[in-house]
């Protein structure tokens, strides 16, 4: 029952959380990626020391190739994402590399262009809106025997407010991060939310679930139990399997982050802040938020 005599701290907790995640996306917006916007990316090695990144930087300067972004990529390897390139610019980019000391070699090169960048970016809206879809009227489908206190579509409008946070929370985290190092959105931070979607669902799932068995035994057993009872009761007998759950997933992703690929890290961390605050959500905000809405039912009833 602690959660529940203390749902408005956790309540006021999570509009500051949510405030400055909504903050850091607006003020920093979110760096779209090759994947949306069209453009060349470009991955070269060095067999020694790799040079300075600002001296790399000041070759491609000279080059009539626009801006062009250059990140480190691991201990030996460079970033180098420009406009749409046309082969010309493309091999002025390797001799102007390959020319300096010690040379470097490319090893992959991506080009996109902006009609399969905008057709990619359509796709990945209309992604995440069909997932959030098929779990409203799972939702419903499930829950449609449960009507008092809160009726059925009062548990798939909560489970779509969390899933809205559980969403927005690592998307400002995401902000800030691209901020300090440069990162750019691609299809891998599409993937990571798409996968926190599930994810999330699942744990509010069995909160709720939990709580319609306790409200279905009490109707059929004629036992007299308050709502928040009911509710207390049920987070305290599913918070351990979501804790332990959420930790399994956390040392993956930490062993993922310091031991895995470059090139995943950053799918690792937006999934890292994803299911702490999911777990978070499931536990302290999702099953809590159904005390006041029941409330409301009852004084609008």
């Amino acid at each position: 029952m602690y959660i529940i005599n203390h749902r408005r701290f956790f309540f006021w907790f999570t509009g500051l959380i949510l405030a400055a995640a909504i903050g850091a996306i607006l003020v920093w917006s979110l760096p779209l990626g090759i994947d949306f916007t069209g453009g060349s990316m470009m991955q070269v090695t060095y067999d020694t020391a790799r040079p300075e990144l600002s001296d790399i930087q000041t070759k491609l300067d000279t080059l009539p190739i626009g801006r062009a972004s250059v990140r480190a990529e691991g201990s030996n390897n460079v970033s180098i994402r420009t406009r749409t390139l046309t082969p010309d610019e493309h091999e002025a980019v390797l001799a102007a590399l390959s020319g300096s000391v010690p040379p470097a070699v490319e090893v992959a090169y991506t080009s996109v262009g902006p009609a399969l960048g905008s057709q990619f970016t359509n796709k990945a809206l209309w992604a995440i809106f069909a997932v959030i879809l098929v779990i409203v009227l799972y939702i419903a489908f499930v829950f449609r025997h449960v009507s008092r206190p809160v009726p059925s579509w009062g548990y798939g409008l909560i489970v779509v407010a969390m899933l809205a946070i559980d969403i927005i929370v690592p998307t400002g985290f995401y902000a800030a991060y691209a901020h300090v190092t440069g990162a750019e959105v691609d299809s891998l931070f599409v993937v990571a939310l798409l996968a926190l979607l599930g994810y999330c669902v699942n744990d509010i799932i069995v909160i709720f679930d939990r709580i319609r068995e306790h409200l279905a035994r009490n109707e059929k057993m004629g036992l007299k139990e308050s709502f928040e009872e009911t509710i207390g009761k049920s987070i305290s007998e599913t918070m351990t399997r979501s804790i332990n759950t959420a930790l399994t997933v956390v040392l993956a992703l930490l062993a993922l982050i310091y031991f895995g690929a470059p090139a995943t890290r950053e799918f690792a961390l937006v999934m890292l802040v994803g299911v702490v605050a999911g777990t978070f959500s499931s536990i302290c905000r999702s099953a809590p938020l159904l005390i006041p809405i029941a409330k409301w039912f009852s004084k609008k009833d």
